[in-house]
């Protein structure tokens, strides 16, 4: 942990400059300057003075919370492929099955199809992006075009195909994840 530049961070964040910030703790200004670059560490006590000015505390200034992650990239996606029954899959978000849901995309192929998943729990999205698709629930079968979209409660063993001569596109979002 660089002590020195969380406390310019904070410093900062507060809008004080370092001589204001040495002024409220009874510091000189080259002493705060020393510390923000690493060149002297303070006592504990001078320290948790700091920190009092800057609106903390040790337990919060050490805490190694991390940011959540909210955006994903093409690299940290992983996909897979299934050359018998035609589709690739790719996962969205990478471990979302420690989420309360689960997006996908799902290509398939011409004549292709997606496994055949039995009832659970839970609700199921999806969004055509590309081609038309057969939505299979049970014994009942929906044509979705692109840019349509199905919503269901999983009741039923259900599946995705693609019956025609263009590549289908789907993003699939599961609640809880099941992919």
């Amino acid at each position: 942990m660089d002590i020195g530049e969380k406390i310019r961070s904070l410093r900062v964040a507060k809008g004080l400059t370092q001589e204001e910030l040495a002024n409220r703790c009874e510091l000189s200004k080259g002493f705060i300057s020393q510390v923000e670059n690493d060149l002297t560490s303070p006592s504990i006590a001078t320290l948790v003075d700091i920190l009092e000015i800057l609106g903390t505390n040790l337990n919060e200034f050490f805490s190694e919370k991390t940011k959540e992650k909210v955006t994903y990239s093409h690299e940290d996606m992983f996909e897979t492929e299934d050359d018998n029954l035609k589709y690739n899959l790719k996962w969205l978000v990478p471990n979302a099955q420690k989420n309360d849901m689960e997006p996908i995309m799902l290509t398939i192929y011409p004549g292709g199809r997606y496994i055949e998943e039995e009832p659970h729990e839970g609700e199921e999205f999806g969004l055509v992006l590309n081609g038309t698709i057969i939505l299979h629930l049970g014994d009942t079968s929906y044509k979705v075009k692109k840019g349509e979209t199905f919503y269901f409660k999983p009741k039923w063993n259900h599946w995705i195909s693609n019956e025609g001569k263009t590549l289908a596109k789907v993003v699939w979002v599961v609640t809880p994840p099941s992919f």
